[in-house]
């Protein structure tokens, strides 16, 4: 009898210590290339809106997307909030000030390392150990490398939401619309192949309900 208590202990210990985390982590890659560096205003609501929406132990970075992304150096703005109130609040404000800060000053970049960004979106997250995972991509999702760049590799993204947001559309979109739809399907064959959970929102109204 007492060997079966002593069993039952262990199992109960061992669920309780298992336990997965319920907080929440989000990355956000801006796309900073060519002309659509001036969508950013769009990007600094939705970023506003996340952070609406984020709460006690969850964590947020935003990251742009440069010639090289898989860097710490492109990481914006990023917070692991406090478990009180009054502190929350203080560090969304100066999360906010970050971003406001970045968009006023961004330059363009000559080039869009996509995989870059999610390989350090991913890396990122796991490091923080959130219970839900979920990268927001604010890009035309026109991948252009610099030479010597080599970026033909999965990503493990079992346990990810990846949400392409504002996806305009190119010049070249509305000659051949089959370039913005082979796109789209492209990263969501690349997000899929490996276990992720795959998205595009265009209307941010859709964001509701997602983090």
């Amino acid at each position: 009898m007492k060997t079966g208590i002593f069993a039952t202990l262990c199992l109960l210990l061992v669920a309780c210590g298992g336990e997965a985390p319920r907080n929440s982590g989000v990355y956000m890659l801006l796309d900073t290339s060519g002309t659509y560096a001036q969508e950013l205003e769009k990007a600094e609501q939705i970023i506003r809106y996340t952070l609406s929406k984020l709460d006690a132990k969850d964590t947020f970075a935003v990251a742009r997307i440069d010639t090289g992304s898989f860097s710490e150096k492109d990481i914006i703005a990023k917070v692991s909030f406090d478990d009180r109130p009054s502190a929350v609040n203080r560090q969304k404000r100066l999360f906010a000030q970050q971003i406001s800060d970045f968009v006023a000053n961004v330059k363009s970049s000559p080039y869009t390392d996509i995989t870059g960004g999610l390989l350090q979106a991913v890396e990122f997250l796991n490091e923080k150990d959130t219970g839900n995972k979920t990268i927001l991509i604010f890009s035309d999702l026109k991948e252009d490398l610099a030479e010597g760049y080599i970026r033909d590799i999965d990503i493990e993204l079992a346990g990810f939401k990846v949400i392409a947001l504002n996806v305009t559309k190119l010049r070249s979109d509305n000659i051949d619309p089959r370039e913005y739809l082979d796109r789209l399907q492209e990263w969501q064959g690349k997000v899929e192949k490996t276990g992720g959970e795959w998205r595009v929102i265009n209307d941010l109204d859709g964001l509701e309900g997602l983090l």
